[in-house]
């Protein structure tokens, strides 16, 4: 499995796909899971596992993207850390756009800097690529707009 942790409890990477992987995702101790693919809802594979999943579909097209996709994301997580034990994996097909923009969005609503976010971000998982137009759709949705990118 594809996971790269930027926390101890805030994981990325790439698509999960199938019965197998997600056991190997739950052996990793992760109780909740952000599905940013639109190619492939996760939801059915979680159930067997107890994992929760929300699938927040996203297209990997350069476009600027709604804060409501940010805010789905955003609530979901926040909920899942009231539970002390609770991880998080955030993941899309290839983990190199989607599910990076969507944890520069949970780590910021968690107490990070937006650049501390994206450092520890870039720094932890090399292959993740925060896109300048993602970027400004999470400063969009964070009330950042004061142009640090």
């Amino acid at each position: 499995m594809d996971i790269t942790w930027l926390t101890d409890r805030i994981a990325v990477g790439g698509g999960i796909w199938n019965a197998e992987n997600m056991a190997n995702v739950a052996r990793a101790g992760i109780t909740h899971i952000i599905d940013m693919q639109i190619e492939f809802d996760d939801t059915p594979l979680g159930v067997a596992h107890g994992i929760e999943v929300l699938w927040n579909p996203t297209d990997d097209d350069f476009e600027a993207k709604p804060p409501a996709l940010f805010q789905r994301g955003v609530d979901f997580a926040l909920q899942a850390f009231e539970g002390t034990d609770a991880k998080l994996f955030i993941h899309c097909a290839a983990g190199v756009h989607r599910a990076p923009m969507m944890a520069l969005a949970v780590l910021v609503s968690t107490g990070w800097s937006l650049a501390d976010a994206k450092e520890l971000i870039v720094g932890r998982r090399p292959v993740a690529d925060l896109a300048e137009v993602y970027v400004e759709s999470v400063e969009r949705f964070l009330g950042a707009g004061d142009g640090e990118s």
